[in-house]
C-alpha cells in the first residue's frame, strides 16, 4: 500500500474515533447516528460493537462508559426480567411486545416511538463485549454482577425464540446470528471470575447457561446450516452478512472449520460487489453495500490469513467517506432494488450518515490489519 494511502487510512481512524467520543452521551450510550430522526437511540447490540472498537483501539474510558450504561439500563429493569422469567417457567404465553426493547434512549428509558422491538443479540453481545474488554484492560466486573445475572437468565429463558433478526425483519424466524450473538454471550459469561477471583455466576446459574449453551450449539449444528454453510435462519438454504459474526468474533463455528470456509465463501461470492449486501433480495433504501459488513468480510480475512484482501476491505470503506470524513451506512452505487430508494428517503431521509457502527468497524478493521 503507498505511505499516502496508509496517512490516509490512519486519519480517517483518528477522525472516526474522535466522531465516536464526540457523539457519546454523558450517560455512556452511543446514538446509532446523531443526525438520523429514528437512529438516535442507543442499540445494544451496535453500542457493545462500537465499545469494542474504542476498546480495541486504547480508548478504554469511552468503552467503559457504554458497559456501566449498560449495567444501568438492565438493573432498572431487573424486576421486570424476573417476572417475564417466572412467568415462563409457569408455561404462560408470552407476547413479543412483553420483551425487553432493542433500543434504548440515551439516558436509558424506553423509547415511545414504535420499533421492531424483540430482539435478542443485544443482550448476547453486551455480555461477550464486558468480558472481552475487561480481560482486555484489567478491568473490574464485581459491579456488574446484578446486570449481568438478569441478562443471563432472559437469555436462558428466551435466547431460542423466534425474534427480529439484525436488519429488524422476519420475526417469525430463529436467526444463526442471533443465536451467534447468545451463545457468545453466554460463553463468555460461564467461566468469568470478577477482580476478586470470585465466579461472575452462582454455581446454579452458570450450570444453567452452560446447558443451555450446548443446547443452542445442537440447535445451530442441526438446522443452522445447509450445503456446508451456515444458514441466515434455522431450517433456511440462504445465507446473510450478519453470519460473518458467528465466524469472527463469537466462534460459533471454528473460524479454520469447513462449516466457517464455507459459509465465508458463500457470504463473499453472493453478497460481495464492491462492498457486502445484507442478504440477496434487500429492498431498504434500494439494497445496498453496507461498511459494517465489508469491515466485517475484511476483520474474518485478517484472521484467517487474508492480509491482502483484508486491506482491499479497508481501503474500499474508506474511499466511501463524505468529504466530512463521515461514514454511511450503506452506499448506493450497486443497489439491488433502486426502485426502492425514494421510498426510504421520502419515509426518513437520506441514508444515515455518520453511521457510528460503520466508523467503529472500520476502526476494529484497521486494528486487526495493524494500520
Amino acid at each position: 500500500m503507498p505511505i499516502a494511502a496508509r496517512s490516509d487510512l490512519r486519519t480517517l481512524v483518528e477522525s472516526s474515533l474522535t466522531l465516536i467520543e464526540a457523539h457519546q452521551h454523558p450517560s455512556g450510550a452511543y446514538p446509532a447516528s446523531p443526525d438520523y430522526p429514528v437512529y438516535r437511540y442507543s442499540w445494544l447490540r451496535d453500542g457493545a460493537f462500537i465499545a469494542d472498537a474504542m476498546s480495541r483501539a486504547g480508548r478504554a474510558d469511552s468503552a467503559d462508559s457504554f458497559l456501566r450504561w449498560c449495567a444501568t439500563v438492565i438493573d432498572a429493569r431487573a424486576g421486570g426480567i424476573a417476572d417475564l422469567v417466572a412467568r415462563a417457567e409457569r408455561g404462560e404465553d408470552i407476547g413479543a411486545d412483553e420483551m425487553l426493547p432493542t433500543r434504548y434512549t440515551l439516558d436509558g428509558a424506553d423509547g415511545d416511538e414504535p420499533w421492531w422491538n424483540f430482539q435478542l443479540d443485544g443482550y448476547g453481545t453486551w455480555l461477550w463485549m464486558l468480558v472481552e474488554h475487561a480481560a482486555r484492560h484489567g478491568r473490574p466486573l464485581a459491579a456488574y454482577r446484578p446486570a449481568v445475572t438478569a441478562t443471563v437468565d432472559y437469555l436462558i429463558a428466551f435466547g431460542d425464540r423466534p425474534c427480529y433478526d439484525w436488519w429488524e425483519e422476519h420475526a417469525e424466524h430463529r436467526h444463526v446470528a442471533t443465536l451467534g450473538a447468545v451463545l457468545a454471550g453466554l460463553r463468555a459469561v460461564v467461566p468469568a471470575r470478577d477482580e476478586h477471583g470470585e465466579p461472575l455466576l452462582a454455581a446454579a446459574r452458570a450450570a444453567a447457561a452452560a446447558a443451555r449453551v450446548s443446547e443452542f450449539e445442537a440447535l445451530v449444528a442441526a438446522e443452522g446450516t445447509a450445503d456446508g454453510h451456515l444458514t441466515k435462519w434455522l431450517g433456511g438454504t440462504a445465507v446473510d452478512g450478519s453470519l460473518l459474526a458467528c465466524l469472527t468474533p463469537f466462534d460459533v463455528v471454528d473460524p479454520g472449520s469447513t462449516v466457517a470456509e464455507r459459509t465465508y465463501e458463500e457470504v463473499r461470492d453472493q453478497l460481495l460487489r464492491g462492498g457486502v449486501y445484507r442478504y440477496l433480495g434487500d429492498t431498504f433504501y434500494g439494497g445496498g453495500e453496507w461498511l459494517i459488513l465489508t469491515a466485517w468480510l475484511g476483520w474474518h480475512e485478517a484472521r484467517t490469513g487474508r492480509t491482502e484482501a483484508a486491506r482491499q476491505r479497508l481501503e474500499w470503506i474508506a474511499a466511501q467517506a463524505t468529504p466530512e470524513g463521515h461514514l454511511p451506512e450503506q452506499v448506493s452505487s450497486h443497489t439491488q432494488r433502486p426502485e426502492h430508494i425514494a421510498e426510504w428517503t421520502e419515509r426518513w431521509g437520506p441514508v444515515a450518515t455518520p453511521l457510528l457502527w460503520s466508523h467503529a468497524m472500520f476502526v476494529t478493521l484497521a486494528v486487526e490489519v495493524g494500520l
